[in-house]
């Protein structure tokens, strides 16, 4: 496993110090020892970068579908090559299990590198015949991309923004989260040797300092954000300044449905994968479970034994199951919102409490939260707490369940548990959300579109329909006749 012990910005095919010479300490969550300095960027930085993406875009824009299409497919081979040593990277600055690093994050990552590899021959434009015209819509390029993301699943959220923006012929300026983006440096570091020089860049450094000067800059094309609501909010304006068009995946607190005739059993194993998968720090967790009175007693005593069982423990070893947030300030952030849940009348059925972990006195470990007795009213249940928290509440009828479903302002994820088919039918046409899981929770499958309602954003990813956000099109019509309108001639 290798990874330098500080990284600069990558900009136009070189690793450059910030010019500010200022860095920022990554940390191993579990341990809270150091791992690696980055350069802490600021608007010198972002111009240097926007600028060497600019200046190579209409080389890389003009390159075929065949010539786009190795480079992303190399990519996915550069990465499947040292998946072992880049799941260990994100468990290290991430603090996740690293099973789940190993089996989720680096085959979804790889996944977004070959699902977009040959999107670049998806790019047809179309005709329109007239009976005096043709009618060509061409799709191009939008340009400069700047990609702003998140710290829960890096690897993840870097493929899935740089390969359909390469595919569709633009460069990349992207900047990852300050506290974790390890991973995300050492892959560059490992696929310098074949990015054409300016294509990918990488500016690092703290939102309030880079992502701004990002945005508004004059030879930004698009930009493409994942994270949380107020940041996107910043990302809106800071767009408006130059009218470039963004697509935003924000915040989620997802429902999950268990309706009387679900598999209790495995209801409850999604309720469980929910709390506790990358540690809750996910937006789509399914954080909100809403089960049928019926099954009251019987769900909450099976899910409260299936948390307690958790092996919360050492991330980097291969039983773990639970491991340590991803930093000290989500970690107040979580034991905060546990606070507030107590404060307003909520009950703690399991958890709610730092957890011990031998060798590690210093890692930022909590047990697996649940809250019973929870009112959608409350903050608890609807906001997105991000962390291994879930609020249970039951319903008595299929009408109740939609209601408390679709009663915060976000829409993300869902998940409806029932053996009748036409209820999952009815449920789903229903639910104010973009993604629904039936009968499994993050049952993720490449291809099919990922995004929001709502305040969860808007824009689709993980799909060929983000094509669309990465293209324009231009309508050129040819006249196919020499006959004067004879308006102006006489």
């Amino acid at each position: 496993m290798n990874y330098r012990e500080e990284y600069g910005h990558f900009i136009n095919g070189e690793w450059i110090e910030a010019a500010s010479q200022q860095t920022i300490q990554l940390k191993n969550p579990s341990t809270g020892e150091d791992l690696a300095k980055i350069a802490a960027g600021g608007p010198d930085d972002a111009d240097r970068a926007v600028r060497a993406a600019d200046a190579a875009l209409e080389e890389w824009s003009a390159t075929t579908a065949r010539e786009r299409q190795e480079l992303i497919l190399e990519l996915a081979n550069r990465l499947r090559a040292r998946a072992e040593d880049f799941a260990m990277l994100e468990t290290l600055n991430n603090g996740k299990p690293i099973v789940e690093a190993v089996h989720f994050d680096l085959p979804n990552a790889i996944g977004q590198f070959e699902l977009f590899a040959g999107a670049s021959y998806l790019l047809n434009g179309s005709t329109h015949d007239y009976p005096d015209a043709i009618g060509f819509v061409h799709r191009e390029p939008i340009g400069v991309c700047v990609q702003i993301i998140p710290w829960n699943v890096p690897l993840v959220m870097m493929a899935a923004k740089i390969a359909p923006a390469l595919a569709a012929g633009n460069t990349v300026v992207l900047k990852p989260a300050e506290s974790v983006c390890l991973s995300i440096l050492a892959f560059i570091d490992e696929i310098k040797d074949i990015i054409p020089k300016g294509v990918i860049n990488i500016v690092t450094g703290y939102g309030a300092d880079v992502g701004e000067a990002l945005v508004e800059h004059p030879l930004t094309g698009k930009v493409s954000f994942t994270g949380s609501v107020p940041t996107g909010r910043k990302i809106l304006q800071y767009a408006a300044k130059n009218i470039i068009p963004q697509t935003l995946e924000l915040g989620g607190k997802s429902a999950q449905i268990v309706c009387p005739s679900a598999n209790v059993d495995a209801a409850v194993e999604g309720a469980v994968m929910s709390t506790v998968l990358n540690k809750g720090e996910i937006c789509l967790a399914g954080s909100r479970v809403l089960v049928h009175e019926s099954l009251k007693e019987e769900f909450l005593e099976k899910l409260k034994a299936g948390l307690e069982r958790l092996r919360i423990g050492d991330p980097t070893q291969m039983t773990t199951q639970l491991g340590a947030l991803a930093s000290k300030a989500q970690l107040e952030k979580v034991t905060n919102y546990i606070q507030i849940g107590v404060g307003e009348g909520a009950k703690v059925l399991t958890g709610g409490e730092r957890a011990s972990v031998a060798g590690l006195d210093n890692g930022y470990f909590l047990q697996p939260t649940v809250f019973i007795d929870v009112e959608e009213h409350m903050r608890i249940a609807q906001e997105e707490i991000f962390g291994p928290v879930t609020c249970v509440q039951t319903w008595k009828d299929e009408a109740e369940a939609i209601r408390i479903a679709n009663a915060t302002s976000f829409g993300l994820a869902g998940g409806i548990w029932t053996r009748d088919l036409l209820q999952a039918h009815r449920i789903a046409r229903s639910m104010k959300t973009g993604v629904i899981w039936i009968n499994r929770y993050y049952n993720l499958k490449e291809g099919l579109p990922i995004g929001g309602y709502k305040q969860s954003g808007y824009g689709r990813e993980f799909a060929h329909q983000v094509l669309d956000a990465y293209t324009q099109t231009k309508s050129v019509i040819l006249n196919m006749t020499d006959d004067l309108l004879g308006v102006y001639n006489h």
